[in-house]
């Protein structure tokens, strides 16, 4: 390696870094525009011939609005006015907390006051959010530049995005073939762990949380909503929300009412996990349940809520990888194809 490479790696490796510092404070919202911009895309192809690249992208974006960001708004508002309510507002009579702790002292022998412990837990949390109001306000801003940051994002993603391709096509070393194979792979593993992934996880907690209210289960848009993100993770899922539910209607005198969700929850929802997630996930991807739980809490871990989306993407396309390296390695090796 010459001087003059040397030097232009140097430029390369600190222009990275410095770009990757410039991203990391809004690294959610870039990956949420990102899985937007993907989902929104194909819908964008089939309008742009018809108008322009400029007016689709725009409507795209005000698509996004209306069908993800408004929604998530209005479900997050009900379900953090359903924590609020839980945690400030506790009334342990309407639960049945009495008839809990009758029932533990009578089998355990143990005297415990569960209804003073949770009426501490809301208070200290109500303190907590006086307390943090200044860090509430400037994280609230944050969200907003976030919000439309994510929003510019995606217009320019769907808008340019063809243009983007070509650019990363001609700078990436590869023939031409070896890359419409990798991308090929790519997009198929992300549309089925993605797009198969996400909705199965929806499908499976609304069908749970439909069991929750008609059984008369408190704060039951709660526990749906932590039962969607759950149920992201496969073979665990909803049951961690459903089963101390069907517990907590034993204890409280309901038999009847437990058995009926414990069964509905068993059949329905069980049903729906394991013939709906192979058929979408597994068939096209061919990835593991381990591998998506492993994609899922790692995700979490490397890239905060949005690693719950692309955790598994980013194993499958590992995976992808890995088998366009085996089924071309050694041609490229030998020199016989130039990139192109």
């Amino acid at each position: 390696m010459n001087l003059s490479k040397g030097y232009l790696l140097v430029l390369v490796g600190l222009f990275a870094v410095l770009s990757l510092l410039l991203v990391l404070p809004f690294l959610q919202y870039v990956l949420a525009a990102v899985l937007l911009a993907y989902i929104l895309f194909p819908l964008h192809r089939r309008l742009a011939p018809r108008t322009s690249p400029t007016i689709s992208a725009f409507a795209m974006v005000v698509l996004a609005i209306a069908g993800f960001l408004i929604p998530f708004v209005v479900v997050i508002a009900v379900i953090a006015e359903d924590a609020v309510q839980l945690l400030q507002e506790f009334d342990a009579d309407a639960i049945g907390l009495a008839d809990i702790e009758s029932q533990l002292e009578e089998r355990t022998g143990l005297e415990v006051d569960l209804a003073s412990t949770a009426a501490d837990a809301g208070q200290e949390a109500g303190m907590f959010v006086l307390e943090r109001t200044t860090e509430i306000v400037s994280t609230l801003t944050h969200v907003l530049i976030g919000l439309g940051l994510a929003l510019f994002l995606i217009y320019y993603l769907l808008k340019d995005g063809r243009e983007l391709m070509g650019w990363i096509r001609e700078t990436t070393p590869l023939p031409s073939d070896v890359q419409d194979d990798l991308y090929g792979e790519l997009d198929e593993v992300t549309r089925a762990v993605l797009l198969g992934h996400v909705l199965i996880a929806i499908i499976e907690g609304v069908i749970a949380g439909l069991g929750l209210f008609a059984t008369g289960i408190p704060n039951a848009a709660f526990w749906t909503f932590i039962m969607i993100i759950l149920s992201l993770v496969p073979l665990i899922g909803a049951f961690l929300v459903w089963g101390p539910a069907v517990v907590y209607l034993f204890v409280t005198g309901e038999p009847v009412l437990a058995v009926a969700l414990f069964v509905y929850s068993a059949v329905v929802v069980g049903v729906a996990d394991d013939y709906l997630r192979p058929i979408v996930v597994d068939r096209y991807a061919e990835l593991s349940p381990a591998v998506i739980i492993l994609g899922v809490l790692g995700g979490i871990y490397a890239f905060g809520i949005m690693g719950l989306f692309f955790g598994p993407v980013v194993l499958g396309a590992f995976k992808a990888v890995l088998s366009v390296v085996d089924d071309h390695y050694h041609r490229l090796e030998d020199g016989s194809d130039a990139a192109g």
